[in-house]
């Protein structure tokens, strides 16, 4: 059965772009559609940095209705709306204030594929994420759709006044170019061997593909969430109206706000050394709470990282995310517990974006004797670590 490809790749214009999406397309377009699809013979859909989320959402159902595989390659911007903080791709006209408006939910590609066949559509991401998606990511996982295989990955905000290149995606290309395509699994880990340290810090995506439906066996398709009513209560007296004047409403004392919130805030209105107080200050009673190595104390140090990594100081944010893994390790974590492969993994990008030598050469040390003990799941990061601590050494100051 011919198979179909959508060729997905946005970003805004101005100083909102952080990665240049489009570049990649002419590299994929040099791949037969056979190829990029894995049939016999396939149908390509292509957008290159699209104006309207309508228009997008048109070809979204278009290739979500055709019945044989299909392949959706998506290039782009992770951006969060300011309403209601979900997810969207980034679309040309997109800018901070403006995402709920001009950006695609993603909710919209999870949607517009659920009632596919399982198995039946593999999505090829790669995605850079805003500051505030970046910290949405933390504490939630991008939802692509329980049929759907996914593979790519998110990386983090790059430096200031850089426009990243999609080079997870331009990897793929160049493996499909060969004119073989691997199966989905292997060709994820062949583009992941071949990206250099600046990937380390990446969430990776590996959602593998869903079992194919047994003919004959319906599939489960979830309801949507029903509102929640609470039963009223049974009266002793007899139901309200019955000669019983109804009882005054219990006053509900208003909740604190979400510090998570707080800092967003501080983040987005520049506050940078607001949104770090308030955060040490949650890592601090956390500690005395519940213990240095507890997760809630950790948690507030991870997110003490990531907003070091968006006050563009990454030799801060290097150095916390090794006290985390080596606070970890010390607490009795397993080297290949994904918590500590994360800690050092992160620690090893922000490391590849220290500027100063002095510093580089202090935290490339500690980094090279946590990656002799947490090696993680890419081959070659120790290697990496000591090769740049010599060109550091040879270099003069």
């Amino acid at each position: 059965m011919p198979g179909t490809v959508l060729l997905l790749a946005a970003s805004p214009v101005g100083k909102s772009r952080l990665v240049d999406a489009a570049s990649v397309l002419p590299v994929l377009a040099a791949v037969p559609p056979a190829v990029l699809s894995g049939t016999d013979t396939a149908n390509v859909v292509e957008l290159a940095d699209p104006l309207e989320p309508q228009a997008v959402l048109t070809r979204l159902r278009a290739v979500a209705a055709t019945p044989g595989p299909l392949t959706v390659f998506i290039a782009g911007q992770l951006a969060l709306d300011r309403r209601q903080h979900l997810p969207h791709l980034a679309l040309a006209r997109t800018t901070p204030a403006t995402v709920r408006y001009t950006a695609l939910p993603w909710q919209w590609i999870r949607e517009e594929f659920r009632l596919r066949s399982p198995g039946s559509t593999t999505l090829l991401v790669d995605l850079h994420a805003d500051a505030e998606a970046w910290g949405w990511l933390r504490t939630h996982a991008l939802d692509s759709g329980r049929n759907n295989a996914v593979f790519g990955r998110i990386a983090p905000p790059p430096s200031r006044r850089t426009v990243a290149v999609p080079a997870y995606m331009k990897t793929i290309a160049t493996i499909l170019r060969s004119g073989w395509r691997p199966p989905v699994e292997q060709l994820h880990q062949q583009a992941f061997g071949r990206l250099g340290p600046d990937a380390y810090g990446d969430v990776v995506l590996t959602v593998p593909p869903a079992p194919v439906a047994v003919p004959g066996r319906p599939l489960y398709r979830p309801e949507r969430p029903r509102p929640h009513t609470p039963p009223q209560a049974a009266s002793p007296d007899g139901p309200v109206g019955a000669g019983r004047a109804p009882q005054a409403p219990a006053v509900v004392p208003p909740q604190p706000q979400d510090p998570h919130v707080q800092i967003t805030a501080a983040v987005q209105d520049g506050r940078h050394q607001d949104a770090e107080a308030l955060a040490l200050t949650h890592e601090q009673a956390a500690a005395r709470a519940h213990g240095v190595a507890s997760e809630q104390a950790l948690h507030w140090s991870e997110v003490r990282a990531d907003l070091a990594m968006f006050a563009r100081d990454s030799a801060r944010s290097c150095r916390i995310w090794l006290t985390v893994a080596e606070t970890r390790l010390t607490a009795g974590q397993s080297p290949d517990a994904p918590t500590v492969e994360k800690a050092v993994d992160r620690a090893h990008h922000q490391w590849g974006q220290v500027r100063d030598k002095t510093q580089a050469q202090e935290l490339g040390a500690l980094l090279a004797q946590l990656r002799a003990r947490v090696p993680g799941r890419r081959p070659g990061a120790l290697e990496n670590v000591q090769k740049q601590l010599r060109e550091l050494q040879a270099t003069p100051f």
